[in-house]
């Protein structure tokens, strides 16, 4: 055990910890060249399209140093805030981080949080001071950014480029010499936490572990302690490029069980294994995920309504932090209520849903839960804004609130402060951190932030500015319901809850953007945005007109008058039984208004 070392990769979006696991499985010789590509650990062709790490990876490498083989455990995790709940999955199955910071951007918002992330764990931190190669390196200017954070000495800090190479042997030594062996007892009762699953559609749930205390062979008879099933472990095996089977998985190791299970929902991730006859209690895991954005997800097609409940289930399996329940639609029928952590990890859902089984479905309008008191005095939660009492029955609505660091270069501040301010936040806090960086903390409204704030705070910033978020509590708010109707009805995958003082401005926008968007019908179509009983906005779709006089030329006005008598009609009944179909760009569109 003393010869095996656990590890992950933390750093921001960007700043090449792919780049640098491919460099480090070449270098062990775990990968042939034969069967090395760039970014060889993302197997997901959207992780490949967009250049990102959307899962975390494992995989195991052997490395002889000064004469004696080690086994190093390797993840590499994700960098964008909206899948920190991987990072934090990967860094409980582990005793060390390299934590990558790039010589050309320093240390940014995302860094700081996984770092602390891994902190909270008490892992040892080795920092790497990546992509040294590049002409606008700053590596002493980075440097002392990254002693203020950590501390420590500068010698600690290794330098070291994904591109070219360098440094990847240091990077060993020092995995070796500094992150300690995992502790456990060899002889104590099985016990191993689940850390991540995949399905297999030849062999069913793969389940992916690292054993903390005892051992696991192959045909052993093992129990699942949160969901109390029973199973017989099929094959064990360790993580290589491909999955290796093995007789038996020692304390400190990671491995991965097959045991024939078909019910996705008898996998927890953070869930204990341990032997039928020699019980053991479960390990404290991880905390439960706490979605921050709320969509309904909806099949096209009403009949698919099951089919999308196995695909969700399949793929909540693969991503844990995906959360959902059924709900139903007066306008688009039977579908579920999903929690994200974001509005990418939204984006990444739906593309999967699509691509990996082939479900064509229909995304309402994201918005986060809140808390509505009554004049009775009972809080409850509301995660849809049809939801929400009567205004008659309602005192007052709390909405969640986030803490949110920035940190941008200087010359930057008034747009991002105006920004942020525009979005309704206060802010707490401006540090600057050199004297060309500055730290922005933020109090705002999770509501604000949902839809498109991150974008816009990249392109006022030329991409340069770091964002990264905490939900910090509720605070009451002067909140309405905003609804649409279209001829007089309700759409409810199109309310929202929003402030009032925001409200009149964006229904007269959506109204605008649904008159541009809905296909033109028969008859007229009106678009009316209200509070309540009251309309504040309205847009009307003009109708498609036949000219039925075409075939009068000349003769008595009263015949061509009977003729558009009779097409008024034909539109007045037209108008009672027609309904109006409404695009998916339509729902999507509400997001992007600016």
């Amino acid at each position: 055990m003393k010869h095996i070392r656990n590890f992950c990769i933390i750093a921001h979006i960007d700043h090449g910890k792919s780049t640098l696991a491919d460099r480090l499985l070449e270098f062990t010789s775990t990968v042939t060249k034969r069967e090395s590509q760039a970014q060889l650990l993302d197997n997901m062709d959207l992780e490949r399209e967009r250049g990102i790490t959307i899962k975390s990876h494992a995989i195991q490498m052997n490395y002889i140093h000064e004469g004696q083989e080690y086994i190093l455990n390797l993840i590499d995790t994700p960098g964008h805030v909206d899948f920190s709940y991987e990072v934090s999955r990967s860094i409980a199955a582990c005793e060390g981080a390299l934590l990558i910071v790039d010589a050309s951007q320093g240390i940014q918002a995302q860094t700081i949080s996984n770092l602390y992330l891994a902190l909270e764990q008490d892992l040892i931190i080795i920092p790497v001071l990546n992509k040294m190669d590049l002409p606008g390196a700053m590596p002493e200017e980075v440097k002392d950014q990254i002693v203020d954070l950590i501390g420590g000495e500068r010698s600690d800090i290794i330098p070291a480029s994904g591109k070219t190479g360098l440094g990847i042997q240091d990077i060993l030594t020092a995995v070796i010499d500094r992150v300690p062996p995992p502790v456990g007892d060899p002889d104590a009762p099985l016990q191993a936490l689940i850390f991540d699953s995949v399905f297999n559609s030849f062999r069913g749930i793969i389940a992916y572990f690292k054993v903390v205390n005892g051992q696991i062979k192959k045909n052993d008879r093992v129990k699942f302690v949160a969901t109390g099933k029973e199973y017989i472990a099929d094959e064990v095996g360790i993580l290589k490029l491909n999955p290796t089977p093995k007789d038996v998985v020692k304390t400190g190791d990671v491995g991965y069980i097959i045991s024939g299970i078909k019910e996705a929902r008898e996998v927890k991730v953070g869930d204990t294994i341990v032997l039928r006859d020699r019980p053991a209690p479960s390990i404290q895991g991880f905390e439960e995920v706490k979605p921050m954005v709320f969509a309904g997800i909806y099949p096209v097609d009403t009949d698919e309504f099951e089919e999308l409940r196995e695909a969700m289930h399949k793929l909540q399996l693969n991503d844990a932090s995906l959360v959902f329940e059924p709900e139903s639609s007066a306008a688009l029928g039977f579908g579920f209520r999903c929690g994200f952590l974001g509005m990418l990890h939204m984006e990444i859902i739906q593309e999967r849903l699509e691509r990996e089984f082939d479900m064509t479905v229909i995304t309402t309008v994201p918005n986060v839960s809140y808390i509505a008191h009554t004049t009775k005095g009972d809080p409850f939660t509301v995660n849809n804004p049809s939801e929400l009492p009567d205004p008659s029955k309602l005192e007052f609505v709390e909405e969640p609130f986030i803490k949110a660091n920035i940190i941008t270069k200087a010359e930057f501040v008034g747009p991002v402060m105006s920004l942020c301010i525009q979005k309704r936040g206060m802010i707490i806090n401006q540090h600057y951190l050199t004297a060309d960086r500055v730290e922005l903390v933020f109090e705002m409204p999770m509501g604000e932030i949902v839809f498109d704030f991150y974008d816009k705070l990249k392109t006022i910033s030329k991409g340069y500015a770091s964002f990264d978020y905490h939900q910090i509590g509720f605070k009451q708010s002067d909140l309405v319901k905003l609804d649409i109707m279209l001829n007089g009805e309700h759409v409810d995958a199109l309310s929202s809850l929003i402030h009032r003082s925001n409200s009149y401005d964006f229904g007269k926008r959506i109204c605008e953007k649904l008159r541009e968007l809905i296909p033109r019908q028969q008859f007229d179509i009106a678009i009316q945005a209200s509070i309540g009983a009251k309309i504040i906005a309205r847009e009307n779709v003009k109708a498609l007109r036949k000219d039925v006089t075409a075939k009068c030329y000349g003769g008595d006005i009263s015949r061509k008058r009977k003729l558009l008598e009779k097409q008024k009609k034909g539109k007045k009944r037209m108008r009672q039984v027609g309904n109006v179909e409404i695009p998916q760009t339509a729902f999507m569109a509400v997001l992007k208004l600016d």
